[in-house]
């Protein structure tokens, strides 16, 4: 007997139509499965037997053969084990073949006792299936929430025998009810407030233009002066994610696994590698060529502290998708694009020691040893970091300050959002629309300059040696500024402060007057 279910396969951040065949035939015993199966799906050959027997279905002992259509693409993960199995039931004549086998598409995972265990990369198999005209996807009662939230049926199940009986008709429903949608509360955003932070208001100006506009920040100053304090702060001024924005965070975050529940993503992400992590680990790959931290920080933020101390390659490997907003993994077999449009918030001490250019602690760091650690901070990686700021020691009188005399997250994000607005009213879209993406052709357009404008940017331009893509980002900081201002066109007081965040572009810049 031959039968056909089904299913959907992942690849990169996309779903891919599988069609499981299964044929059961006369001879020894023995199981089968061909199409390009990673190791998890060939184990799914004990999971299924025992899932069968458990819910009290017999395991045929015949010639099985499992076939994942199309055979040239790597199957990979085990949510085809609930497709594997139905197939079994089809086959052995223990479930009758009816119109639901074309009307409706299965992904999930089977325990050893026949219960569906929830399964990664959900979101985008929903999207596949609905656009391959499916009248629903039956998945695990964990997915249903990030299944149904591409409209689409999704008919949840809890276990093989649930699902069976209700393939059947002896059971009138699956699935289980929408879950409420908890809204973040103010509690929540103002866990760590920026009211928490003293003094370094140059530092705090900087972050608010870097939530504003999308831009990068590299935070550059001796220990304790609250550069990781501000790095973790620059979520509360963040804007709530829009829905379109939810999709594509969630998309990534589901197929990235992880400690990922299920349900549209309502949190910007906030990641943080440690300093010894690999390039592979920061921007994707390995055998499976999964996301990298790049990828999970899409939509949100990503926080490279002690920047000088991670790999010289590693660094190299953020320019592509600092610039691109994505990443290719390529492998022998195939390409996997993921997304990666994330804000960069990086933090680094000024030499080993972390001392250099304090007025009251001695830098023991010899030039050559301060060189080489510098170095690791290439040219064209400045070039893509918008916001550069040096942060000095904090004074006693500003951290003496009286709670509630230091600006809170709350006001910030007043004016953040306010120029959101204007940059999504003239960008035209609501999903990732900051100033930071706007493309080389368009930054006229969006960042023209007034005559005294242009003059002075002629000036930065020829005294300070920046090059074309420097100059670009200065605009597009010049433009973020203007919008925090209300201001509709860019003038050269905006200019003058965006200069003032390229500190380590090319040396140690001055305000231009």
């Amino acid at each position: 007997m031959l039968s056909r279910i089904h299913s959907v396969g992942v690849r990169g951040v996309q779903g891919y139509p599988v069609l499981v065949e299964l044929d059961m035939a006369n001879g020894l015993p023995g199981y089968t499965t061909v199409g390009l199966p990673d190791s998890a799906v060939r184990e799914s050959r004990e999971r299924v037997a025992s899932a069968v027997r458990n819910s009290g279905y017999r395991m045929p002992p015949r010639r099985i053969t499992v076939n994942l259509a199309p055979a040239q693409s790597r199957k990979e993960g085990t949510h085809f084990d609930l497709p594997i199995a139905l197939a079994v039931l089809c086959a052995s004549g223990q479930l009758s073949t009816q119109d639901w086998m074309r009307r409706y598409c299965f992904v999930g995972e089977l325990a050893l006792d026949g219960t569906l265990r929830p399964v990664r990369g959900v979101l985008a198999m929903a999207s596949q299936a609905k656009e391959e005209g499916f009248a629903a996807i039956v998945v695990p009662a964990g997915n249903a929430d990030e299944a149904r939230s591409v409209g689409l049926e999704a008919l949840a199940g809890s276990s093989l025998r649930e699902v069976a009986d209700f393939l059947e008709g002896r059971k009138t429903g699956l699935g289980v009810p929408p879950a409420a949608v908890v809204e973040e509360g103010e509690g929540e955003r103002g866990a760590e407030d920026f009211a928490d932070v003293k003094g370094q208001a140059l530092a705090k100006r900087a972050m608010e233009i870097a939530a504003a506009g999308g831009h990068n920040v590299l935070l550059v100053g001796p220990p304790g002066v609250g550069k990781s304090m501000l790095a973790r702060r620059l979520a509360g001024i963040l804007p709530p994610l829009t829905h379109g924005e939810s999709l594509e965070v969630t998309r990534v975050q589901s197929v990235g696994g992880g400690r990922w529940t299920g349900g549209l993503a309502r949190r910007r992400p906030f990641r943080s590698p440690h300093h010894t992590a690999s390039t592979v680990s920061l921007i994707g790959g390995g055998p499976a060529g999964r996301p990298g931290e790049v990828s999970l920080a899409h939509g949100g933020v990503l926080f490279l502290d002690e920047l000088a101390e991670f790999g010289r390659q590693s660094l190299e490997a953020l320019r592509q998708p600092l610039e691109e907003f994505k990443v290719c993994v390529a492998r022998a077999r195939e390409t996997v694009e993921y997304p990666a449009r994330f804000l960069l918030v990086a933090a680094t001490n000024p030499c080993p020691c972390g001392w250099r250019g304090h007025p009251r602690r001695r830098c023991v760091c010899t030039p050559p040893a301060v060189q080489k650690y510098l170095g690791r901070l290439s040219g064209p990686l400045l070039d893509r970091i918008d916001l550069q700021v040096e942060m000095p020691p904090l004074e006693f009188s500003d951290w003496a300050l009286r709670p509630g005399a230091v600006e809170s997250s709350r006001e910030i994000l007043g004016r953040v959002l306010a120029a959101r607005r204007l940059q999504s009213e003239r960008l035209k879209t609501d999903d990732f629309a900051v100033n930071a993406y706007i493309v080389p052709r368009d930054i006229r357009a969006h960042c023209g300059l007034d005559a005294p404008g242009l003059d002075l940017l002629e000036l930065i331009a020829a005294k300070f040696e920046f090059s074309a893509r420097s100059l670009d980002r200065l605009l597009r900081v010049a433009r973020t500024i203007a919008d925090l201002a209300g201001s509709s066109t860019v003038g050269a007081e905006h200019l003058k402060e965006a200069v003032l965040y390229r500190s380590l572009d090319r040396g140690r810049v001055q305000a231009v007057s």
